[in-house]
């Protein structure tokens, strides 16, 4: 991960004389220093802007530089809108309008003109706001006090959903083969998604991955063998198996690294001169941040990466998933996620377990082994990115996952179980009607304001399914949808 930051542009001008100005500038150095001490990046102080040149040039500056991950505006006193509008319209990185004051009271003894005339946060960010409003710039407006810690958690959480634009943007992804024959939701226009969210996503042969994976040593592969024992329990005597994951993920990382990929994929049909289907291989690198999807499925895998990257110190737990099955019995209602071997063990509730069966799907000569685990209780989301054919959308769907009602002592892979809201089938009847896909990413930190953030920065279609959404509304929200995407 790069070092990100963002930089803190105030507006002002020169009406109000020299010392007003040099005020500004000191409480402006003082808030940016204060809320980098609580923020997830740093908040660097920029420019007290007065003119059209002066916010030109920062916004320049500020699309040139690869660790600027967005700009945070707000104006102290009344800056005239007018010298913002060539410096917005040519703005390329996220954008928050931070509508605030310096002073938490208005100090009844102490209130005069000159107080006025300096403290009109109130007159300039209505100003400001216009301008955004009227250039129809994508942009986030947090209002509050600067000290308050939900402000600073509202700031916090479009600073990971900027910093996935980032991401997003220097997205490359490795598939290995094609996707899974006469699946239609894994299809896509690659040449659309680059353009509009930056991703290069091109095609290694399977045989390339063969050929790195006979050049590793077997000194690589043992000191990978110890860091899985280190990091997870060991519940099978099928050495060879693991050392065959080792030597798959040592191979993996290195054409990925190479490529600078931070997403890979591949698919259970397309195995040639390989023994296993990368599964434990495929968790330890999601893990490390990587992004998965199965089956050839690469929306997901770069939206894996990308959520990660959100997530809690910039590698949160976020993992790819994909609906199974479901327990309908009443009051009883659950969805069973999992996926033949590759989910990932940041959504475990303890320590995973490697084991190794037999995998009846596929092309695979022996058993592989696996990282086996329940996934953890608490709120969270799953995402799906969908094709729509001239436009992407993005659903977001909220879900409870729950510790799992049943052991399932049988089923020898990774599993979490969650309710959809509202709840079970109206939560699937709604995910169908907009038609999210089977492969989601499932996130316990990333939220769905968070990826609508993102959704607007990248100037893509949202819909949310949440505790409120009944199928009536979604379809008529979906129809205006529709109707408004095809104009744009």
């Amino acid at each position: 991960m790069k070092q990100y930051e963002f930089w803190f542009v105030v507006g002002s001008q020169f009406l109000y004389g020299p010392e007003v100005l040099e005020t500004v500038e000191e409480r402006a150095r003082e808030m940016a220093a204060e809320l980098s001490r609580v923020l997830p990046y740093p908040l660097v102080y920029k420019v007290t802007a007065k003119t059209n040149e002066e916010i030109t040039d920062v916004v320049k500056e500020a699309n040139f530089r690869d660790e600027c991950a967005g700009i945070v505006t707000w104006c102290h006193t009344f800056s005239p809108s007018k010298m913002w509008i060539n410096g917005l319209a040519s703005l390329q990185k996220p954008w928050l309008h931070f509508a605030t004051q310096y002073n938490k009271e208005i100090p009844n003894d102490e209130i005069d003109m000159d107080f006025m005339n300096l403290n009109q946060a109130a007159h300039g960010d209505r100003e400001h706001g216009f301008i955004g409003a009227r250039l129809r710039k994508p942009r986030k407006v947090v209002a509050g006090y600067w000290q308050d810690e939900k402000v600073h958690k509202r700031i916090a959480d479009w600073m990971k959903a900027a910093v996935g634009v980032a991401v997003s943007k220097e997205m490359k992804v490795m598939r290995f083969g094609d996707n899974m024959r006469e699946v239609a939701v894994t299809e896509g226009d690659k040449v659309e998604v680059q353009t509009k969210l930056g991703w290069q996503v091109n095609t290694w042969a399977v045989g390339d991955l063969v050929k790195e994976m006979n050049a590793v040593t077997d000194e690589e592969v043992d000191a990978l063998y110890k860091e899985y024992l280190a990091s997870y329990d060991l519940n099978t005597d099928n050495t060879a198996a693991i050392r065959y994951q080792a030597k798959e993920e040592i191979a993996m990382k290195k054409m990925l690294d190479r490529e600078g990929c931070r997403a890979f994929t591949n698919t259970f049909q397309d195995l040639y001169g390989m023994e296993q289907l990368p599964g434990l291989a495929s968790q330890h690198l999601m893990a490390q941040g990587y992004g998965y999807g199965g089956e050839g499925d690469w929306k997901v895998s770069a939206m894996t990466a990308i959520l990660k990257a959100m997530g809690e110190g910039g590698n949160g737990s976020s993992g790819f998933m994909e609906d199974y099955t479901y327990h309908l019995v009443e009051g009883q209602e659950y969805s069973l996620g999992a996926h033949m071997l590759e989910v990932c063990p940041s959504l475990a509730a303890d320590k995973s377990r490697i084991e190794t069966h037999h995998l009846g799907i596929g092309m695979n000569e022996k058993d592989p082994a696996r990282l086996v685990f329940e996934g953890k209780a608490g709120r969270g989301i799953v995402v799906s990115l969908i094709d729509m054919g001239g436009r992407l959308r993005l659903i977001v769907q909220d879900i409870e996952a729950v510790k799992p009602i049943m052991p399932m002592p049988n089923l020898p892979v990774a599993r979490v179980m969650w309710r959809a809201l509202p709840d079970l089938t109206t939560g699937v009847e709604c995910w169908i009607t907009a038609g999210g896909a089977h492969h989601t990413v499932l996130s316990y930190d990333v939220t769905a304001e968070q990826m609508r953030d993102w959704a607007r920065m990248m100037d893509i279609e949202f819909v949310h399914i949440g505790a409120d959404t009944t199928p009536e509304k979604l379809e008529e929200e979906l129809l205006v949808k529709d109707l408004v995407w095809k104009l744009k």
